[in-house]
């Protein structure tokens, strides 16, 4: 990918993190105004960079974005989850009250996170090549991977390790 995309990427991944996690310093929780306007913000930029780099024809535009609807559907829900997992984590930081148990529940939780992006990414993957060349395809795939990436990463670079 070229440096514009990953520099988009990298705009819409802080607001991704901003969106997800309590602010500033994981310490503090956001309002609910401020997340709500992120969200719409991170929505429509991430569509903008995708149709930008997609070169979609007008008969693929028509049924690819449902698809792509679907799948940004599937990632809200997955990611109020991965926001419940994290409040909870940071109130436990917050507080200094994680415990043993406590933190073998967040890394079960963690873990089940992850398989069921892993089944997520799976089930939408036959649905972008039904709709999209497999070029495209594969495309839009990498680009939706690389918008993954980008935010683990920024989640693993801002959340504090356990102590």
């Amino acid at each position: 990918m070229t440096m514009k995309l990953l520099n988009g990427r990298a705009a819409l991944s802080v607001a991704l993190l901003l969106w997800l996690l309590p602010a500033p310093g994981f310490t503090q929780e956001p309002p609910a105004n401020n997340l709500q306007s992120a969200h719409e913000k991170l929505k429509a930029d991430k569509r903008t960079i995708v149709a930008g780099y997609m070169n979609l024809t007008d008969a693929e535009a028509q049924r690819f974005w449902p698809v792509y609807d679907e799948y940004q559907e599937a990632l809200q829900q997955s990611n109020q989850r991965l926001l419940t997992l994290l409040q909870s984590y940071a109130t436990d930081y917050r507080n200094n009250s994680l415990t043993d148990d406590k933190a073998k529940t967040l890394l079960d939780e963690w873990i089940a996170f992850d398989t069921d992006d892993a089944k997520r990414r799976a089930t939408f993957a036959p649905k972008v090549l039904k709709v999209l060349p497999p070029k495209k395809a594969a495309r839009y795939l990498q680009i939706e991977n690389e918008f993954r990436i980008m935010t683990r990463y920024d989640l693993a670079t801002t959340i504090p390790l356990v102590e």
